[in-house]
C-alpha cells in the first residue's frame, strides 16, 4: 500500500457496496464541495463589498500560509481526527479562501466572473462524469498531472519575481487548466473506486467524504482561477 492509498483511507475498505451506496457517498462529497464553494464565494464578495479587503491586505500572506497549513493538516491527519473536526477545518479553509480570492472582484468585472464560473462548472462536470464512468486507469495521468503541478508552481513563482511575462503567464494558465482537468478526472475515479470497494464505519465515511470534497474543491477552484486569467475581462 502506498502513501496516497493510506491518505485516502484505502486501508479502511471493508466489502463491496451497492450502486446506491456508492452514489450516496459521491452525492455527499459533491454536497460538501458545493457548500465550500458557496462559502468561498459569499465570504469573498462580503470582504470586497464591505471594504474589508483594504484592511486585510497586509494579512493576506498570513492567511495564505494558514490555508496551506489547513490543507496539509487535513490531508495528513484525516485518519486521526473526527469527521466533525474535518468538516469544521474544511469550512474554515473555504472561508479563508474566500478572503484570499476577494481580490478577483476588484480585478475582473462581475459578468466575466460569472461566465468563467459557468465555463468551469460545465468543464468540471464533464470531467467528473468521465472520471466516474471510464474504465481507463487514470492513475498514470494523475501522477503526471501532480508532477506537472509542482512545475507550474515553480514556473509561476519565477514569472512573478523574475520574468514578469504576460505571455508566460498565459502559457502557465493553459497548462494549469490541463493539469487540473487531469486531476479532476483522477480524483473522481479514486473516489468512485473507494466508495465502490466499501468503507468501514460511519466515522470513516464522514472523514473520507470531507477529504474527497476538499480534493474536488481544490481542483475546481484552481481550474476556475486559471480560466479566469485566460478569459476574464478586467475592470476598466
Amino acid at each position: 500500500m502506498n502513501d496516497r492509498e493510506h491518505q485516502w483511507g484505502m486501508d479502511a475498505y471493508a466489502r463491496p457496496t451497492s450502486v446506491a451506496d456508492t452514489n450516496s457517498f459521491l452525492s455527499s462529497v459533491f454536497s460538501w464541495m458545493t457548500a465550500g464553494l458557496l462559502l468561498t464565494g459569499v465570504v469573498g464578495w462580503y470582504v470586497y463589498d464591505s471594504g474589508l479587503i483594504d484592511q486585510l491586505r497586509g494579512a493576506f500572506m498570513v492567511i495564505f500560509l494558514l490555508q496551506l497549513g489547513l490543507v496539509f493538516g487535513i490531508s495528513a491527519g484525516i485518519n486521526r481526527m473526527t469527521a466533525g473536526t474535518a468538516t469544521g477545518l474544511f469550512l474554515l479553509y473555504s472561508a479563508l479562501m474566500g478572503v484570499t480570492l476577494s481580490s478577483i472582484f476588484a480585478i475582473y468585472d462581475m459578468g466575466s466572473i460569472g461566465q468563467v464560473l459557468l465555463m468551469t462548472s460545465v468543464l468540471f462536470g464533464v470531467l467528473a462524469v468521465f472520471g466516474k464512468t471510464t474504465t481507463i486507469d487514470l492513475s498514470r495521468i494523475g501522477s503526471i498531472a501532480f508532477a506537472a503541478l509542482i512545475a507550474i508552481i515553480i514556473a509561476s513563482l519565477l514569472n512573478v519575481f523574475l520574468f514578469k511575462s504576460g505571455a508566460m503567464q498565459n502559457v502557465i494558465s493553459v497548462i494549469g487548466v490541463i493539469v487540473f482537468a487531469g486531476l479532476t478526472a483522477w480524483d473522481m475515479q479514486r473516489l468512485t473506486q473507494m466508495a465502490s470497494a466499501g468503507i468501514q464505519g460511519s466515522e470513516m465515511v464522514g472523514r473520507m467524504v470531507i477529504l474527497g470534497a476538499l480534493s474536488l474543491y481544490l481542483d475546481f477552484i484552481n481550474m476556475f482561477l486559471f480560466l479566469l486569467r485566460l478569459f476574464g475581462g478586467r475592470r476598466d
